[in-house]
């Protein structure tokens, strides 16, 4: 059985920086960040397929860097210049099934188990 628990969350002022952690355990294959604001659809953010490879959102791509460490079994989400957009709760998933490449999405559906989220409170 899969366990997800993701840390690091808070406020921060625009502008600033948090590093997300997700600890995990079990077997794990891609895996992602997500955030879902309120009132808001939750959107894949940046993931790290069964080989290694990272994939980002456009929003992400120039702030977030997004890491794992197989050895700690952690999850990291580095957000740098964050704004007030990026507001939400955070999550951490993983698919239940090897994936890489083309098979490897930041599709919510496509990720089976979940961490509870960590929220993420940028001011101006």
């Amino acid at each position: 059985q899969v366990q997800l628990v993701e840390s690091g969350g808070g406020p921060v002022q625009a502008g600033g920086s948090l590093r997300l952690s997700c600890t995990y355990s079990g077997f794990t294959y891609c895996m992602a960040w997500f955030r879902q604001a309120p009132g808001k659809q939750r959107e894949g953010v940046a993931g790290v397929d069964s080989s290694g490879a990272v994939k980002y959102s456009d929003f992400a791509k120039d702030r977030f860097t997004v890491s794992k460490d197989n050895a700690k079994n952690i999850l990291y989400l580095q957000m740098n210049n964050l704004k007030p957009e990026d507001t939400a709760m955070y999550y951490c998933a993983t698919t239940s099934y090897y994936c890489r490449g083309v098979t490897h999405t930041l599709e919510s559906r496509d990720y089976g188990d979940w961490g509870q989220g960590t929220q993420v409170t940028v001011s101006s």
